[in-house]
């Protein structure tokens, strides 16, 4: 079940900051993207391996869904809306639910912005090793905020196993 815990002002400040350092990082990343790799579209950083190439991504992930950019404004506001409650009343349990809710929150801002602000979002990661989707620091973000939120999501359910066990042992003796 989940608790409500109140939080501390010192804890809504570090959410903040998290959030905040993340677009900022997310839109300095993409402004240099803009500014060097659009003229020259693509950057060997290892051949074959990992490019940074300008991509004007107008859908979701890997380009899904093109030209369906108020879907996704709409979608994006009511996940970042959510997961902004769920982090404010204090239902993140401990400081790994609330880091991997804060990296989504960031990651879900930054592409908005680029979605309000251009129409499409600038991606320009290219990891071209496994022929993957050119993606950026914003979808770095969700995508490793969503893997700390199923990580944080597996240890308690282990705890609550091992919990579980323990307390069944003793109602048998």
């Amino acid at each position: 079940m989940i608790k409500f815990k109140r939080r501390t002002v010192p804890e809504y400040i570090s959410y903040a900051l998290i959030v905040a350092v993340g677009v900022i990082l997310d839109q300095i990343t993409k402004m240099l993207a803009v500014r060097h790799l659009r003229p020259i579209d693509t950057l060997p950083l290892i051949e074959g391996v990992l490019h940074f190439t300008y991509v004007e991504n107008r859908g979701a992930a890997f380009g899904m869904l093109a030209d369906a950019r108020y879907v996704f404004i709409i979608t994006s506001t009511i996940m970042i809306l959510a997961l902004s409650v769920y982090l404010i009343l204090g239902y993140a349990q401990n400081a790994l639910y609330a880091s991997s809710v804060c990296l989504i929150i960031s990651g879900g801002i930054g592409n908005m912005i680029d979605r309000l602000a251009l129409g499409y979002v600038v991606d320009f990661i290219d990891f071209r090793l496994i022929n993957f989707a050119v993606f950026n620091v914003a979808d770095s973000f969700v995508c490793v905020g969503a893997g700390l939120l199923i990580l944080a999501l597996v240890i308690d359910l282990i705890k609550e196993a091992k919990a579980k066990k323990s307390g069944d042992g003793k109602d048998n003796e």
